[in-house]
């Protein structure tokens, strides 16, 4: 891992090499993605079926997994795991239903009412990854506010496996949160077919869940034919720490990270040299025993950094500047340290909230907006399944009252037309 000594210039520079990774990979994997998306717009299931063949090697014995065998995944299903997924839930629906938002209505003494109406959206798509990269956690967390929020159907696509039958584990979270229908789909091609819809998979109107780079760069694409949760980019994890931190925590954590992905980013910001040289020893300690080592090595190779600064307040500064994912405070009192930071996906405080408490247990979402888009991003939520409708009524008389100005405006930008709606109805 890279060590730097903050200075101004040198994070700066590393937050350069930060946003470069992201950008580049999506430039070489367009041009193939718009071809699927256009063969699937144009040959429905076909198409569909086809690149299934061409990426898997051959076709699952169903396109849409029969009720029965999601059923059968749950009652085969081991119970020490389901009882997880149950757990898992409860502290997932438990925060989300927090969430929950209201319509209002203002009616005003002159009988004008004005107000908002809320309502979930008709049907949502939800990508699962499959085979030997399935979450079954993701299902947990894309499908449970969307319940909440009121989404009156949820289609799931997930590949198969390599001996074309779904993956069970995915099944089992399916089956527990209520999801409608699953399809045996993966990559670009199934994203356009939630998009547009084609006979046997319905169209939907907004399409959420991680995947590859060729499922994030279709979502990009196809946003705006259809809404999308956010377009992801590679995991990432930043680690502020002071020199009450334990070496070996800070390790793991940053490691369990980039064991994601070679684009994966780990960082480490630090008050302590000494904790900075203590984890870095830990690191090359843990790794050996890790199934997914070489990834991981090469992720902190290339992304990952350890910067040591001068005083917490400059560690939320960088924090702040780079905008991670995953913020971790192993600090000292790291509740005073809340108010300063601004710009994060998820923030996990105190030496014990470890970045995979927030994966797949204590109920936050696990969706967060990543390559800096924390600035402006929310994690996935309630919220990301919800329609806005306002509505206003009028009385002739309160129109009156409003009509001079309405009609003043309306001739200033010369929409005469809209001046006129106002003005025939007192004529």
């Amino acid at each position: 891992m890279k060590k730097i000594f903050a200075n101004g210039s040198d994070e700066k520079e590393l937050l350069k090499e930060l946003k470069k990774r992201s950008g580049e990979t999506n430039k070489k994997v367009e041009e193939t993605v718009r071809a699927i998306i256009e063969n699937v717009k144009e040959n429905g299931d076909k198409a569909v079926k086809d690149y299934t063949l061409q990426f898997d090697g051959h076709l699952p014995e169903y396109y849409e997994v029969p009720r029965d065998v999601i059923n059968d995944a749950l009652d085969e299903a081991d119970e020490e795991f389901v009882d997880a997924l149950l757990n898992a839930m409860e502290n997932i629906a438990d925060f989300h239903n927090r969430q929950r938002e209201q319509g209002f209505i203002n009616a005003k003494a002159n009988g004008v009412i004005l107000g908002q109406k809320i309502r979930g959206l008709e049907r949502v798509g939800l990508y699962v990854p499959g085979g030997t990269a399935a979450y079954p956690s993701s299902v947990l967390m894309n499908a449970i506010p969307a319940k909440i929020a009121g989404v009156k159907e949820i289609i799931m696509v997930t590949p198969p496996c390599k001996d074309g039958t779904p993956n069970k584990d995915i099944l089992v979270a399916a089956a527990v949160c209520g999801v409608d229908r699953v399809f045996l789909s993966g990559g670009a091609q199934a994203i356009a077919a939630l998009a547009y819809g084609t006979e046997e998979i319905p169209k939907v109107d907004k399409i959420v869940g991680p995947g590859n780079i060729y499922v994030a760069t279709a979502k990009k694409l196809l946003y705006g034919t259809v809404d999308i949760d956010m377009i992801a980019g590679p995991s990432e994890i930043l680690v502020m720490a002071d020199e009450t931190a334990n070496p070996k925590f800070v390790a793991a954590d940053l490691m369990s990270q980039a064991e994601h992905d070679k684009l994966a980013s780990a960082i480490l910001v630090t008050t302590s040299e000494k904790i900075a040289d203590e984890t870095i020893k830990e690191i090359e300690r843990q790794v050996k025993s890790l199934s997914r080592k070489d990834i991981i090595e090469k992720s902190l190779e290339d992304y990952g950094a350890v910067i040591i600064c001068e005083c917490r307040h400059c560690a939320a500064e960088i924090a702040n500047a780079i905008a991670p994912e995953h913020l971790e405070v192993l600090m000292d009192n790291p509740m005073e340290l809340l108010g300063a930071l601004d710009n994060a996906g998820s923030i996990f405080l105190g030496h014990y909230a470890s970045e995979p408490l927030g994966d797949y247990y204590a109920g936050p979402n696990h969706v967060l907006p990543t390559s800096g888009t924390a600035r402006f991003f929310s994690p996935l939520g309630v919220a990301s399944f919800l329609k806005r409708s306002s509505y206003i009524y009028y009385t002739k008389e309160a129109l009156e009252e409003a009509k001079d100005d309405i009609v003043l405006v309306a001739e200033r930008e010369g929409l005469t037309a809209h001046a006129n709606a106002i003005k025939v109805r007192f004529e």
